[in-house]
């Protein structure tokens, strides 16, 4: 019974990296999800069952592919998927995503502390890389345990908003009526799976070989993607209740400010946690990459990392996720395609 429970225990571990690392700045504070499924109405909703769905599927295969090849880095990973002569260059393309998307991150921190505490985005800036520096000092298990401690707050937030809309009487009120059939609104729920796949493949990818066996992998993997479906669904059918929702860099904010008042500076925090736990997520993945490219001293890596992510992040938030986020979405539908194409090896 010990050792059942100790093996889901394992499993959780994996799905809270796995949805502290999907759940990022775009996903936390609802811009995310108002750029790829919200503005849709009705097909946004259908888009998020199947990214619900490819999350969970895309999930589970990526990280029992990676054990079976012994893939330790993403690195290794892409050379399985793409070949030896097409790895390198993907590899240095992902590198170059994962520093975006890293820094988009660090933007959304910034935008948190101006737009929500008044204070100036550098402080979040500078803030949030102090911090990440102190979680980097305890590897992987600073990962494991910021994850454990902000996602059951987010999953519970998330659950808890769309309860009380529902109670009141005031949920879907703006937008679910409007469907739109355009060809964006079809393939944003596969460039949006896609690009979080790909992103993630870095965190993931080395857990899966540290696992302790195969069936912890799946569960984890099932289980990360039906906690994103749910939260996902949740914060759509909130943001559609709320008719100024575009208006925001971070509208799930104003959504709390609006209708639980009392939950306002909690959810603050919810927010920048999970923020927090996709930019420690990029950096552990750069990490290991750089150790099995280059030997390099480990502070001075993270303090040019730092720099190159703190002047990537002083542009607006908002600007860098309505370029970066759809542009890296459609580049990730390789990925996408030959993580269904290539066989799992067997044993």
């Amino acid at each position: 019974m010990a050792e059942v429970a100790g093996k889901w225990s394992d499993a959780w571990q994996i799905a809270a990296v796995y949805v502290g690392t999907v759940v990022g700045a775009g996903f936390a504070t609802g811009k995310e999800i108002i750029e790829f499924f919200t503005q849709y109405g009705t097909s946004g909703t259908i888009g998020i069952i199947i990214s619900g769905s490819l999350f969970t599927w895309g999930g589970a295969r990526m990280m029992v592919m990676a054990r079976k090849v012994k893939a330790a880095s993403y690195q290794q990973f892409n050379r399985y998927l793409f070949g030896k002569a097409m790895s390198p260059v993907i590899s240095i393309m992902m590198t170059l995503m994962i520093i975006g998307v890293t820094a988009v991150m660090m933007a959304g921190a910034g935008a948190v502390f101006e737009e929500q505490l008044g204070l100036p985005r550098q402080i979040g800036i500078v803030a949030t890389l102090c911090l990440s520096l102190l979680v980097m000092m305890y590897d992987i298990k600073g990962l494991f345990g910021v994850n454990a401690l902000i996602v059951p707050m987010m999953v519970l937030f998330s659950a808890i908003a769309l309860g009380k809309l529902i109670t009141m009487g005031e949920w879907c009120g703006t937008g679910l009526e409007a469907t739109d059939y355009s060809l964006k609104a079809f393939l944003s729920p596969f460039s949006y799976a896609a690009f979080n796949l790909a992103m993630a493949q870095p965190v993931l990818v080395p857990l899966a070989c540290e696992a302790e066996d195969e069936r912890t992998v799946r569960r984890g993997a099932v289980l990360g993607g039906l906690l994103l479906t749910g939260i996902l669904l949740s914060s759509h059918f909130v943001l559609l209740s709320f008719p100024y929702a575009m208006n925001y860099d971070i509208p799930m904010a104003e959504v709390i400010r609006s209708f639980f008042a009392v939950f306002y500076w909690v959810y603050i925090i919810v927010i920048y946690g999970e923020i927090f736990t996709s930019i420690i997520g990029g950096i552990f993945g750069l990490q290991r990459q750089a150790r099995t490219l280059v030997s390099i001293p480990n502070t001075l890596f993270l303090a040019v990392l730092f720099i190159v992510l703190y002047i990537v992040s002083l542009f607006r938030y908002s600007e860098l996720l309505s370029f970066l986020y759809p542009l890296f979405g459609y580049i990730s539908f390789a990925f996408l395609f030959l993580l269904w194409a290539r066989k799992v090896p067997r044993p």
